[in-house]
């Protein structure tokens, strides 16, 4: 079992920038892939980054690379989610989300664990 706790969330300007951390309770963080979702009210919850614990290697929704950065810290069991140049349309809950293995999916259904998110509004 693993419980998965986000921290970061708030409001910002069109512009700004945030940074979500999510810490998994585990002691076997370092053989977990970690990834973020979002989902915005009335759409369906879509992928925004992933990273393997095999050499960190990341994945990316194709329309927000460049903005968005994950990057993970095994030592601390957390994830974090770096974000740039937020938009009105990034206004979303963020979830944190785990699952064994070494392969990043952009499906949801394939990640086991769930943190409860953490809201991040966007004003224009």
């Amino acid at each position: 079992q693993v419980q998965l706790d986000e921290s970061g969330g708030g409001s910002v300007q069109a512009g700004g920038s945030l940074s979500l951390s999510c810490v998994a309770s585990t002691r076997t963080f370092n053989t977990i892939t970690m990834a973020w979702f979002r989902q915005a009210p009335g759409k369906e919850r879509e992928f925004v980054a992933g990273i393997g614990w095999s050499f960190g290697s990341a994945s990316y929704s194709d329309s927000l690379k460049g903005r968005f950065t994950i990057s993970r810290d095994n030592a601390k069991n957390t994830v974090y989610l770096q974000m740039h140049s937020l938009k009105p349309e990034d206004t979303a809950v963020y979830y944190c989300a785990a699952r064994g293995g070494s392969l990043v999916y952009s499906n949801s259904l394939r990640y086991d664990y769930w943190g409860q998110g953490t809201q991040v509004t966007v004003s224009s």
